[in-house]
């Protein structure tokens, strides 16, 4: 059995709103000299981390305003824009950072706000070119927010995410991963009950643990010390999320 949990259009808008104010927090108590420190994502400072959830917010813009209007509006002009936007953008000064992740988050959550009902239902492509529905938007923001907010390597871990929002997040995850040829089978199980599968179950390797620590582990943001696999073994490599 998979555990969905729920993932309404509300939950989403709930979770996105809570993570930036999370982010937002974090990002506040850091000291200036702080934001040229290295991050918990090989190559990337945390400066890299704030820049690109700011470009992230303005991406999100762009797709919400490709589902208003129905023009097509990619998330980002290019992959190599984006990169370039990104390192560009950590070179600025911790004050001029903070100033864009603000008014990014705002600007994003203006545009939100004046979503037509039926604006929701419209389908638009994300960077990699899949088709979303645009109510996966704001799923796609509470996730870059919330997942984000642990790169910054400042004491936030998955433990700080709602915990409906972790059941999503590995039941969303999972999914992706099974597509993956290199993913080993995984049964995961959390003490509450809730298990996810990952592949051919009479092969699997069953980890337990708690659900925030499966999801860090599973997303590549942990070694997962915290978890069991079974019979004692060492936890399997997996391929990387994204």
């Amino acid at each position: 059995m998979t555990v969905a949990g729920p993932r309404s259009l509300a939950h989403t808008l709930a979770w996105t709103g809570d993570g930036a104010a999370h982010l937002r927090g974090l990002m506040m108590r850091m000291g200036d000299d702080a934001f040229a420190a290295p991050s918990a994502l090989p190559g990337w400072s945390r400066a890299h981390v704030l820049t690109h959830v700011a470009r992230n917010a303005d991406a999100m813009i762009n797709l919400l305003t490709w589902a208003r209007t129905g023009v097509r509006t990619p998330a980002y002009a290019s992959r190599e824009q984006r990169d370039a936007d990104i390192e560009a953008g950590a070179r600025r000064a911790a004050v001029e950072i903070r100033a864009d992740v603000v008014d990014s988050s705002d600007r994003l959550a203006h545009v939100v706000r004046a979503m037509p009902e039926s604006a929701w239902s419209a389908h638009v492509q994300n960077a990699q070119g899949r088709d979303l529905v645009a109510t996966d938007i704001p799923w796609l923001r509470a996730r870059e927010m919330w997942i984000h907010a642990v790169d910054l390597d400042v004491g936030a871990s998955f433990a700080d995410m709602p915990a409906p929002m972790v059941a999503v997040l590995l039941t969303d995850v999972t999914r992706s991963m099974g597509e993956k040829p290199d993913c080993p089978a995984l049964r995961l199980t959390a003490p509450d009950g809730s298990v996810w599968e990952i592949g051919d179950q009479t092969a699997a390797t069953t980890i337990s643990g708690p659900a925030s620590g499966l999801a860090a582990w599973l997303l590549g943001r942990s070694k997962g010390r915290d978890l069991r696999s079974s019979g004692g073994r060492k936890l399997p490599a997996l391929p990387r999320w994204l």
